[in-house]
């Protein structure tokens, strides 16, 4: 199962940065174990939704043709995020060359910083997928289709 920690993109300026927004709702299965009677955004899914966001606009900069896979992130937290919030991931692409690509990235709650983050994420060819994973394009799959079909009409249309 892919977990997919974007909602939608807001902004997207392809090889410069991204927005997207996650609503936080109390419906999620996370919040009822993290932690009962405070339901809070568990750290690591506001990191993956960062990633997510970060990774979609280094693939867009190469056309989605790499793999883009998430290989180091260093991150500050300011404050939890809560069911009811909605979170604003804006990244932005600080480098891009053959073996990969670095992004800075926040998470805001309207005006609240919520966690801040440097990510880097390596290219991975056909030829350095474990044996047996046939998809070549396993990182642009399944739900992650839709987000890149977002991505794509808000570059074009602006909205």
């Amino acid at each position: 199962m892919r977990w997919t920690w974007i909602d939608r993109f807001i902004k997207f300026e392809p090889g410069k940065s991204a927005v997207a927004v996650k609503n936080l709702s109390l419906a999620e299965d996370h919040f009822a174990d993290h932690f009962p009677g405070f339901p809070v955004m568990p750290a690591p899914l506001i990191l993956e939704g960062l990633a997510q966001t970060g990774g979609i606009l280094v693939g867009a900069a190469n056309n989605f043709e790499k793999n883009v896979v998430l290989a180091k992130m260093s991150a500050k937290f300011h404050r939890d995020a809560s069911a009811g919030e909605q979170l604003t991931y804006t990244t932005l692409l600080l480098d891009l060359n053959d073996t990969g690509a670095r992004v800075s990235g926040t998470a805001h709650s309207g005006h609240d910083l919520i966690a801040e983050a440097e990510i880097m994420f390596a290219h991975v060819s056909p030829a350095q997928l474990p044996p047996g994973l046939t998809d070549t394009k396993f990182v642009f799959s399944g739900e992650l289709r839709h987000l890149l079909k977002m991505a794509e009409s808000v570059a074009k249309n602006g909205i």
